[in-house]
């Protein structure tokens, strides 16, 4: 799909990384030659992960990180640096859902998943970017979701996040293209993995883990003088 090593060289730093979604771009960027960087809250499913990853011969740095906290993401980003190089390609992929009516949901719910969501991207892009700024290059790509453009029942919180997100990227876009910096989102709808979604689907008609990843591989590999700054994402067949 992709040539092996197009990506030699470059550093990606992807957060949420230790399953699904963020583990399966990790492994994409890896196969393609990148050093990757992964983060997740759990110790012990990020090593496991880590492992696999390194497993394929991809170079790996695992680093246990809350990114809704802004010391332990000075210090992924520091350490990222310091160990891989510079970073080139961030992916803003961690991410959290609690579904129900907002009438509900808690004050602690609220601050969960707006942190998780849409805290922990402005955080990480705000440490990675000023590099990036100086090398006049770079990818931020955030996962968002198409519940970043729809409503629906029962999503109150978790599409405020996501609207958020969606506003979040495109002020960063405009503030540092001229910088060389692309900045995109990637909006995907049912994706089959462990996140807590609206209810039982057929994972047969979801999109799959590996189906984000190819859509951050292509941002990844945009030609020089464009890009691509949102890709919604829909399976074939409605789950």
């Amino acid at each position: 799909m992709y040539r092996e090593h197009v990506l030699a060289g470059q550093v990606a730093l992807v957060t949420g990384s230790s399953r699904g979604i963020g583990l399966a771009i990790s492994r994409l960027l890896g196969e393609m030659g990148a050093k990757v960087s992964t983060c997740a809250r759990d110790q012990s499913a990020l090593e496991e992960s880590a492992s696999k990853l390194r497993g394929s011969g991809i170079k790996v740095l695992a680093t246990q990180a809350d990114v809704t906290h802004e010391d332990q993401v000075c210090y992924l980003v520091r350490k990222t640096q310091q160990t891989l190089g510079p970073i080139d390609i961030l992916v803003n992929n961690a991410g959290i859902g609690i579904f129900g009516s907002f009438l509900d949901q808690s004050q602690a719910d609220w601050d969960a998943i707006l942190n998780t969501n849409l805290k922990a991207v402005f955080l990480v892009s705000r440490a990675v970017a000023p590099e990036m700024i100086r090398r006049q290059t770079g990818h931020i790509i955030n996962i968002s979701s198409l519940a970043g453009k729809n409503t629906f029942a029962n999503g109150a919180i978790y599409c405020a996040s996501k609207w958020g997100l969606m506003g979040l990227t495109g002020c960063m876009a405009e503030e540092l293209r001229a910088h060389g910096v692309r900045v995109s989102a990637v909006c995907p709808g049912s994706v089959a993995t462990e996140f807590s979604g609206q209810g039982a689907k057929d994972p047969s008609k979801m999109l799959q883990p590996d189906d984000v990843a190819h859509a951050v591989a292509a941002l990844a590999t945009q030609t020089p003088g464009s890009f691509i700054s949102e890709v919604q994402m829909r399976p074939t067949r409605k789950p």
